[in-house]
């Protein structure tokens, strides 16, 4: 479906809709990143409650404003992938190892279990698990100070 021909609305009862130019309606639609880690900016599907895809987005950006921050507001209620800007501690040089972190959500720290829990995924981003199952992102670690990429490299 062509990026002008739906928008996507809010209905009273707080669920997305989406609505096509013909009139067609369909409520309690999810807006969903096709690669969220690797390209977060890019390719993003509109699926119904079954979950078949009712409308393809290459980028958010092509989709008028309106629309753009509804399918924003559902993505960000839906995601959760917080960005490790820096390594406070690490409290062993081995796994299980408790780590102290900032967050582009603030400060949080975690237990990483195993050394498997740190996958690379290609250009300099790392994809951290801790061991309740939450990731966060390393977008870049030559973006990171020398004390968080020293602290890391015992775990690469």
């Amino acid at each position: 479906m062509d990026v002008g021909a739906f928008t996507l609305d809010v209905d009273t009862a707080g669920r997305l809709v989406l609505a096509t130019a013909a009139g067609e309606r369909h409520a309690g639609v999810s807006v969903l990143r096709a690669f969220p880690v690797s390209a977060p900016e890019e390719g993003f599907a509109v699926v119904d409650a079954e979950g078949r895809e009712l409308a393809w987005v290459e980028r958010l950006d092509a989709l008028d404003p309106a629309t753009r921050a509804r399918a924003e507001a559902a993505l960000a209620g839906r995601e959760f992938l917080p960005e490790i800007l820096r390594l406070r501690a690490v409290s062993s040089p081995a796994a299980p190892s408790t780590w102290t972190v900032d967050t582009d959500r603030g400060e949080t720290r975690f237990v990483l279990a195993a050394e498997e829990d740190i996958r690379r995924l290609g250009q300099g981003r790392l994809l951290v698990s801790d061991a309740a199952g939450v990731q966060y992102l390393v977008r870049r670690l030559d973006s990171l100070d020398r004390t968080s990429r020293r602290l890391l490299e015992r775990f690469l």
